[in-house]
């Protein structure tokens, strides 16, 4: 069970691998910048730029399978009520049948099984949904957990309501798909055009090294590099929260 899915943690070997990607960043800027090893240990703090933007990167990610696969335990879940189980054992239902669609351990599963332990436990189904929805931070998954709530305490038809809401989600998480389709070309162009300057700045240094020379290992040059420096990575950072906004 994952106690808040807005809050990714490293796994060992991905740690390893976003610490190397962040340094590595830090030696080329540092390299084509500064062309000095002080240059590339001043730019070292951007290890944890590097990490903590791939944690955000990863989150998203992860929150937005989860809601895919709850699109599917919904399905689930009304299957089981359609077929006559009461709510409390419909949940149990819906693990068995996810459990065919996906492989152990996936999140939908691990979370319905936390929500079944939780109602042996004489805890409210209302109540499970509920934590789920705020550990969640999914707007379908918290507004499920309103709706149920409201119809089990209502005597609203659970199985309709359960359908209905499911068939919402999937139709908006279509048009979701849609759109991420039809933007991810400019995502892409965007992300090249984050490597151009630097890609310049290489070529320049490559052909015409005497004509950056200047730049170089004298307090004029170190100031006008850092400075462009500093407008290169709020750019870079302006361009992923534009091509990252939220559909």
């Amino acid at each position: 069970m994952i106690e808040d899915y807005d809050v990714y943690r490293f796994s060992l070997k991905e740690k390893l691998r976003y610490i190397m990607e962040g340094l590595t960043i830090a030696f080329i800027l540092g390299y084509l910048f500064y062309k000095s090893i002080f240059g590339i240990i001043l730019l070292c703090p951007l290890v944890f730029w590097h990490c903590k933007k791939k944690k955000e990167e990863l989150a998203k990610m992860r929150k937005w399978k989860l809601n895919l696969e709850f699109r599917d335990g919904i399905n689930s879940l009304a299957a089981a009520l359609s077929a006559g189980y009461s709510v409390e054992h419909a949940f149990a239902e819906a693990v068995k049948d996810l459990k065919k669609m996906y492989p152990q351990g996936a999140m939908i599963i691990r979370e319905f099984t936390y929500i079944v332990n939780q109602i042996r436990m004489n805890i409210t189904v209302e109540n499970a949904l509920n934590n789920f929805g705020r550990r969640s931070g999914v707007e379908d998954i918290i507004s499920f957990a309103d709706v149920f709530s409201t119809a089990k305490r209502t005597g609203g038809n659970l199985v309709q309501i359960i359908k209905t809401t499911a068939n919402q989600i999937g139709n908006k998480l279509e048009v979701k798909r849609e759109i991420m389709a039809m933007i991810a070309g400019k995502k892409f162009e965007a992300t090249v055009m984050k490597f151009v300057p630097a890609g310049v700045l290489w070529f320049m240094s490559a052909t015409s090294p005497d004509l950056l020379k200047p730049l170089y290992h004298n307090p004029a040059g170190i100031i006008i590099m850092t400075v462009l420096l500093g407008g290169y990575l709020y750019t870079s950072r302006l361009t992923d929260k534009i091509i990252n906004i939220e559909v």
